[in-house]
Parts: C-alpha cells; sequence; structure tokens
C-alpha cells in the first residue's frame, strides 16, 4: 500500500516555488535587490566616513555674523 499524500503540503509547495520565481523575474527586471541596494547604501556610508576623518582640517560649520 502507498502512503497518503498530503494535498496541502503539495498545494503550499507549488505556491511557494511560482512565489519564487515570479520573484526572481522581478529581481531581474528592477536591478539589484533590497539586501544589495542596502549594502552598497551602507558601504557608501561607511567609505564617506573613513575619508571625512582622514581630512585635514576637519568640515566647518558656517559662521554665524556677531
Amino acid at each position: 500500500m502507498t502512503n497518503p499524500v498530503n494535498l496541502n503540503r503539495i498545494r503550499k509547495e507549488r505556491q511557494r516555488a511560482e512565489k519564487k520565481a515570479r520573484a526572481d523575474q522581478n529581481a531581474a527586471y528592477h536591478g539589484l535587490t533590497k539586501d544589495q541596494k542596502e549594502a552598497a547604501r551602507r558601504e557608501g556610508a561607511s567609505s564617506k566616513d573613513h575619508l571625512d576623518a582622514h581630512l585635514r582640517t576637519p568640515p566647518t560649520a558656517p559662521k554665524s555674523p556677531k
């Protein structure tokens, strides 16, 4: 005798696969993933902070008239 098949599990697996395929298509269409965009933003911020830390004179605020 064969094992019983859980139809809910099969349905959910199929839906997950379809959702993943649609997500892959959208990622290719719209460019970078959210994680990649966030990593690039963090990298840019850290390199800017690194460069600002090595300035000869720190950036100054505009002087207010006395």
